[in-house]
């Protein structure tokens, strides 16, 4: 699993069965401050690519996208435009 873009330590990850993408971000170190969390976007190694309200997940504890991630999967969260 790898975790890209704007977290502290972007990484590839052991999976591990029930990873989801709060388990990824926590993992990787958390966001950045120029992160833009409600950008992030997950791409399965199928070729599938799921929108994550990143930022719901981390400020309300709303889990609606707090996906369950595969092996293969990347978690990207882009930087803020200034």
């Amino acid at each position: 699993v790898r975790v890209t873009g704007a977290v502290n330590t972007p990484s590839s990850l052991e999976y591990s069965q029930g990873m989801t993408v709060l388990d990824a971000v926590l993992e990787a170190g958390g966001i950045t401050e120029f992160a833009n969390p409600g950008r992030a976007m997950l791409y399965r190694s199928t070729g599938e690519s799921l929108p994550v309200a990143l930022d719901r997940i981390l400020r309300r504890g709303d889990m609606a996208t707090n996906y369950q991630i595969g092996p293969g999967d990347t978690l990207t969260v882009p930087e803020r435009a200034f």
